[in-house]
This record gives structure tokens, sequence and C-alpha cells, in this order.
């Protein structure tokens, strides 16, 4: 949440489209309600509870040894909850896994 939104669940962000503390997508609640048969909202995203599930389900479907091809690593989940799905490949990914990184090595 550091990262994302300075730890405030009732941050928005991206133009209005990313909601609380872990900066939520429309698209992530999708994906987790299609895949888990749950019912969040987009708003839920500012519950932190809610948020940190949704953030663990979403990486539960996308990052994932047989999508990737490997283990998934720190690295590819960071990409992935900035990317989309496939930001583990994409390169304008690479700066946000560089400053979750930092922030992992300071809460060291």
């Amino acid at each position: 949440t550091q990262v994302e939104s300075g730890g405030d669940n009732s941050a928005i962000g991206d133009g209005g489209l990313a909601y609380g503390s872990l900066q939520i997508h429309r698209g992530v609640v999708l994906d987790v309600n299609r895949v888990y048969e749950t019912d969040y909202t987009h708003n839920d995203a500012f519950d932190r509870a809610s948020a940190v599930d949704l953030f663990y389900k979403y990486l539960a479907i996308y990052a994932i040894e047989r999508r990737l091809g490997h283990a998934p690593t720190d690295e590819d989940k960071a990409r992935i909850w900035n990317g989309g799905p496939n930001g583990f490949k994409k390169s304008a990914t690479v700066g946000y896994w560089q400053k979750v990184r930092r922030a992992l090595e300071e809460g060291s």
C-alpha cells in the first residue's frame, strides 16, 4: 500500500479509475468476481481488508507458474499488479517493480 497510495484507504488515482490503498481498477474486481463468483464492487476497494483480498485473489489468477512458465517471483507479482495479466512482460512495469523492490528492502 505504501507504493500505491502511501497507505491511504480513501485514495483515488489514475484519473479517477483506481480506488483505495492498493489503487484497484474496475477490471481487477470484474476478474476476481468472474473467477471466484464473488460480488465485490469497485467501491469495496476502499475497505483495506477487501482490497487485500482482491489483491491476493487477482494474483492467484494471473501470477501462477502455468501462465508464467516459471515459479512466480515478487517481481512478476508486482508487475502483474501494475500492468495487468501480462504486466510481467511489459517494459512499462519495470519502473514500478523498482519502486516496490526498494520499499521491500526498506521494510526489511
